[in-house]
């Protein structure tokens, strides 16, 4: 029986991810990767080891690449961002103020963002404290949420360990996960439902969308990556 749970739980992340193209997409448009965690690099000291290893991939990288490429960004400038229509930003680091412009720029005018925004990240990590390769452990958006009517909360006093929680028909895994509430004097166009007692938001900023998700436990590692892999199915299909 576990065999065949795990089996049809193979069959729905192929079928929602092979949905989650779109109607207007076309199959094999780039997804722009906008990241800290070591989900398209190994985590490694620099580039050439990286490739020099033989490792296999991240499951979150291999299971978005069955559908559509992924393409990391390093800035989120105009420049960069022109021309995309989806965005996946995952514990993303600080954004500079000309970076939170032109991403607030490009989801007014269309763009459609997932984003995975953790305030305590509970991930292991090759890099100690401090050292500038490791992944972001406080995610700091606080200018672009509050533009977007929302603000990031946090229980220091919740217990740690991971379960399940649900947003929509995702059953994720969460751990230590953030809280978003709805802020004034964000944007008059804008405006932001929030989910699952606060675990996710999703916004109608302009012509664009965001779904926001408050932990970003699901990309940790994981002996068996199918459940993982059909809830970021499911979450793609719904950003995107």
């Amino acid at each position: 029986m576990k065999r065949l749970a795990i089996g049809a739980l193979a069959v729905l992340a192929l079928a929602v991810g092979a949905a989650w193209y779109g109607k207007d997409r076309t199959p094999g448009e780039p997804l722009p990767l906008f990241t800290s965690l070591p989900i398209y690099w190994s985590e490694t000291p620099d580039i050439a080891t990286a490739l020099g290893r033989e490792e296999p991939p991240h499951w979150a990288r291999q299971a978005i690449e069955e559908a559509r490429p992924l393409r990391p960004l390093d800035t989120l400038d105009a420049a960069h961002l022109r021309g995309r229509r989806d965005l996946l930003m995952i514990q993303p680091r600080p954004l500079s103020p000309a970076e939170n412009v032109a991403l607030d720029s490009w989801v007014g005018e269309g763009g459609h963002l997932l984003l995975f925004a953790d305030p305590a990240l509970t991930g292991p990590s090759a890099f100690a404290l401090g050292d500038r390769r490791r992944p972001q452990d406080t995610v700091l958006l606080s200018p672009i949420l509050a533009r977007w009517g929302l603000r990031l909360e946090f229980d220091a006093g919740q217990a740690s360990g991971e379960h399940v929680a649900e947003i929509g028909q995702a059953r994720l895994a969460v751990n230590l996960p953030g809280r978003f509430a709805a802020q004034s004097g964000g944007r008059a166009d804008g405006t932001c439902r929030i989910e699952a007692g606060g675990l996710a938001a999703g916004c109608r900023i302009g012509k664009g969308t965001v779904l926001a998700i408050a932990d970003a436990a699901l990309f940790e590692p994981a002996d068996d990556a199918t459940p993982r892999e059909t809830a970021l199915a499911v979450l793609l299909e719904r950003a995107f």
